[in-house]
């Protein structure tokens, strides 16, 4: 790292701050979780992703989330769960469900329509789960 760079600590502190304010889970628990699966992975992906990736300028939080719904959707069905994890936090930085829709729909012709099909289906899911969610306050 330069003189300039930030150091690891500021963006983990960074990344957390971005992360809790855009999923469900926090950065903690994901932290924890894929500790147990590869001890010091999930920090790292804190740094790296959210403390790093997220905070540069030039796109904005809900570009961004378009972006990771369509390109974790492009992986097929082992993007799925990703695609299902950000709906929330496209939606909580001002993306609309059409939005998320068009995107996914966009998908069709870069990765193939099966695929794009099982991502609509994950983002219903994530629209329902919202919904009831939503229902039960």
């Amino acid at each position: 790292m330069t003189a300039s760079s930030p150091t690891r600590d500021a963006l983990f502190e960074q990344g957390c701050a971005t992360f809790d304010s855009s999923l469900a889970i926090s950065a903690q628990q994901f932290v924890t979780h894929v500790e147990a699966l590869a001890p010091g992975f999930g920090r790292l992906i804190v740094e790296m992703e959210f403390g790093d990736i997220y905070s540069r300028p030039g796109l904005d939080l809900k570009t961004r989330e378009l972006v990771i719904i369509a390109s974790c959707a492009a992986l097929g069905s082992t993007g799925f769960g990703a695609v299902k994890m950000h709906v929330p936090a496209a939606l909580r930085h001002g993306a609309t469900r059409a939005e998320i829709v068009e995107s996914l729909v966009q998908v069709a012709m870069a990765a193939g329509l099966p695929t794009s099909l099982g991502a609509l289906q994950a983002a219903k899911e994530a629209f329902d789960e919202l919904d009831a969610a939503q229902a039960a306050q």
